[in-house]
């Protein structure tokens, strides 16, 4: 049996020819997903796609209508630890204005996040892991975790990861990895971050209720649109003087709602918007300062409702996992670049995974060779294909690590 090191300089010296082997398998994959993309819990199409391909590998297990429409593949090669990789296989409301030949064919819907690219990595890592197996050159199990809903919720507000929790499929599993599309950076680039990476995401509704009135006699009523400046004004000075400078956090409002005419002035003001933040006691003290901020209508005979919907956790990466990938990924590419540096304040329901297990996720450098800036969520994004099978060789070789450590 080879030593560690020996075993893990093979499987890296085959590792890259492999994945270049299959290339044209990932590229045509994630163009067939990109025509089709499906929104979150209606991956109907995709699953399916998905299910088909894991089958034509000799193997692989599949398990199928996991939270509805999400497949989780078991490569199983005798006793050992299990590891877990996880692709998300959802789409957006957005209508695709990009120009190529493979655009989407659904309108109004998009792969505006890159988990085309995402699961058909994820299928070319189970291609490669199950010869792995079959050589014999490893022990234990890995999991293929294709998840349903990181965009969206549903009825009860819940998205894929927590779905998929419920049903199980983290049971056993000692550590998860998982890749996102990174377009600011090139193709031979990779954004790791050790700890909180990616933020708690809460959604917050109020309202400023008052007695409303008619509009040329405001003295004999109390008006709540004159109370919301007052409200505003609190609102904005929390992140500036109610949280330290050294913490992460964010509030937003991003809808107000109020009026039915000129002449009426209204009963109450609807305010909608969002908290981020990336550690749980920041996360806890933005509620208060929003609700203290409502507070300031009372003096001026109003009052209000607040409630908070909690959504994803904040994405903390592990940092023993992200050591793995960090080596893993710098044998195989030695001239790789790795930038240091959280993700930023998106969400990302991987979080609700990594709250369960370590784990841990990079960024893949994916940007476009032409210098435009094609962002995340945007109806122009796109990828750089040549990122396609170097994300599968920095997933198979970590999880292989995992395994051996």
């Amino acid at each position: 049996m080879a030593g560690r090191g020996e075993y893990l300089m093979m499987v890296t010296n085959e590792l890259i020819g492999e994945v270049m082997a299959i290339e044209g398998q990932l590229v045509s994959w994630r163009r067939h997903l990109h025509q089709y993309p499906e929104l979150s819990f209606q991956e109907y199409q995709t699953a399916d796609f998905v299910a088909e391909k894991l089958k034509e590998i000799e193997g692989v297990s599949v398990q199928e209508h996991i939270a509805n429409t999400g497949i989780v593949a078991t490569i199983s090669a005798g006793e050992g630890k299990t590891v877990a990789i996880r692709a998300d296989m959802d789409a957006l409301p957005i209508m695709e204005k990009n120009q190529h030949s493979f655009v989407s064919k659904n309108p109004g819907v998009m792969h505006a996040c890159g988990h085309d690219a995402h699961t058909a990595i994820l299928l070319g890592t189970a291609k490669i892991l199950a010869e792995k197996a079959r050589e014999g050159l490893f022990q234990g199990t890995i999991k293929l975790i294709f998840q349903p809903a990181e965009e969206a919720t549903d009825h009860e507000g819940l998205s894929g990861a927590p779905r998929m929790i419920q049903e199980g499929v983290l049971e056993n599993v000692e550590s998860i990895i998982a890749l996102h599309m990174c377009p600011w950076e090139p193709v031979g680039t990779i954004q790791m971050n050790d700890g909180y990476s990616m933020a708690n995401v809460d959604v917050f509704h109020g309202k400023i209720k008052a007695t409303g009135g008619h509009s040329g006699y405001p003295h004999l009523g109390t008006d709540p649109i004159w109370m919301l400046g007052s409200f505003l004004q609190a609102f904005y000075g929390i992140i500036s003087k109610k949280i330290s400078a050294l913490d992460t956090a964010v509030a937003s409002i991003g809808q107000i709602q109020t009026g039915t005419a000129s002449n009426i002035i209204p009963e109450e003001v609807s305010i909608t918007g969002t908290l981020r933040s990336y550690s749980p006691e920041v996360r806890d003290q933005l509620a208060k300062e929003v609700e203290q901020a409502f507070k300031v209508v009372e003096p001026f005979g109003g009052s209000y409702t607040f409630v908070v919907e909690r959504g994803e956790p904040a994405l903390n990466n592990d940092r023993e996992v992200n050591e793995v990938i960090r080596n893993a990924a710098t044998e195989l590419y030695p001239e790789l670049k790795i930038v240091q540096k959280p993700f930023g304040l998106g969400g990302e329901d991987f979080g609700y995974m990594t709250r369960q297990i370590p784990g841990a996720m990079f960024f893949l450098g994916c940007a476009m060779q032409d210098g435009i800036l094609r962002d995340l969520h945007t109806n122009t994004f796109d990828i750089d294909e040549r990122c396609l099978p170097m994300g599968v060789s920095i997933l198979a070789a970590s999880a292989l690590r995992l395994l051996k450590q």
